[in-house]
């Protein structure tokens, strides 16, 4: 599965070793709105958007989307506490990426 993660992201790709996971900056999607966020995304053939951006579901709608987008829902965007969530990103990248929000409560 290709997995790019929001800017807001740290990189967690060796707690994900079964999955090529790249950083909204490596990816060279560093500073796009949402939205071009999403198009760059689906164009670079990534499957799966993780993010804490919890407005993305409000403002961007996903039906016709080819990548689902996890929603992790944390108390912050550190490393300690996006650790604990890597078996339920890799349970919500599982299912059919194509046009689903999946969120992640802590």
């Amino acid at each position: 599965m290709k997995i790019l993660l929001d800017e807001c992201l740290p990189l967690i790709s060796h707690s994900l070793p079964s999955h090529e996971v790249h950083t909204a900056e490596w990816a060279g999607m560093k500073g796009k709105t949402n939205g071009e966020l999403l198009l760059a995304a689906e164009a670079a053939g990534y499957e799966v958007l993780v993010t804490v951006d919890q407005g993305i579901p409000h403002q961007q709608s996903n039906a016709a989307r080819k990548l689902s987008i996890i929603l992790l829902r944390c108390r912050t965007n550190q490393i300690d506490d996006l650790l604990p969530l890597v078996d339920e990103i890799v349970q919500g990248s599982g299912n059919d990426p194509a046009s689903q929000t999946v969120a992640i409560p802590f």
